[in-house]
């Protein structure tokens, strides 16, 4: 009777049980946010690491190769879904659809051959198989997380606007379109597309860091983190590239993009 009654009064009673649980729920409602938030600024320190490579791996070349920054290849002939329509614009591409490294995958055969995932942000928004996309490299058209500014183009072709340059050195990159100093080479892509466009020209939205901050690479070699937070002007920040709310069609984005890079130059 003794133990019985011992195991009886060890035993939970319903409330008690009951109140165990709503404490917990109370006390996950309480971390989770700050988890999440912890979780993304490692995310955001990882990236701005990524970009700290990639700068190293641009100065290594430029080293090697009189100054100059990675430039190039000439595009192929415009087509709806290539994302490289003239030389020298604005790229996240790695590899053209023909397969030939582009803009920053021209530093993978050497530069970056060992360290490939930088290329990629640990902060992406959507899901992605980094090493899916690296694959694709010397096959068909792949993609990074970052855009690279190896040129100031916003051709559709090189017929309709021939590159003015092919050689672009690090330490005299010109200026921009507002008349300061091109600073900024590298960026956290953040790309709103309107859903149709995944079927005709294959844009689709890639963002990153939740739309919160932007990292940049700088011509110095130096990353920062940038300000993105929503105003009313733009509500998804000043650095997020969004076509659909000015209500423009997808091949104007190269001016867009370009515009976010102009605005990092003054940062």
């Amino acid at each position: 009777m003794s133990h019985r009654t011992t195991q009886q009064r060890r035993a939970f009673t319903l409330l008690e049980l009951l109140v165990v649980v709503g404490m917990i729920a109370v006390l996950v409602a309480v971390l989770f946010p700050a988890l999440r938030a912890a979780r993304r600024a490692a995310a955001r320190t990882a990236c701005l690491s990524n970009q700290h490579q990639i700068g190293a791996a641009i100065f290594a070349y430029a080293a090697d190769y009189d100054r100059t920054i990675v430039y190039g290849p000439k595009a192929p002939p415009a087509t709806a879904t290539n994302f490289y329509p003239g030389t020298g614009d604005v790229t996240s591409l790695l590899s053209l659809q023909s397969g030939a490294p582009v803009a920053l995958g021209l530093l993978l055969n050497k530069y970056l051959s060992k360290t490939p995932h930088v290329l990629f942000c640990p902060g992406a928004d959507q899901p992605e198989d980094a090493d899916a996309e690296l694959s694709k490299v010397g096959h068909t058209q792949a993609q990074g997380d970052y855009y690279y500014r190896h040129g100031s183009n916003v051709s559709l072709s090189d017929n309709a606007l021939p590159p003015t340059t092919a050689h672009i050195h690090l330490n005299d990159l010109g200026s921009n379109r507002n008349g300061q100093p091109i600073r900024a080479l590298v960026m956290d892509q953040n790309f709103l597309a309107n859903l149709n466009w995944a079927a005709t020209w294959g844009l689709v939205t890639r963002t990153n860091h939740d739309h919160q901050t932007v990292n940049v690479l700088f011509a110095d070699g130096h990353a920062a983190t940038l300000d993105n937070a929503a105003t009313l002007v733009n509500p998804h920040g000043p650095l997020t590239i969004d076509p659909l709310a000015l209500q423009i069609p997808p091949e104007d984005s190269l001016d867009l993009i370009l515009k976010a890079f102009e605005s990092a130059d003054q940062r």
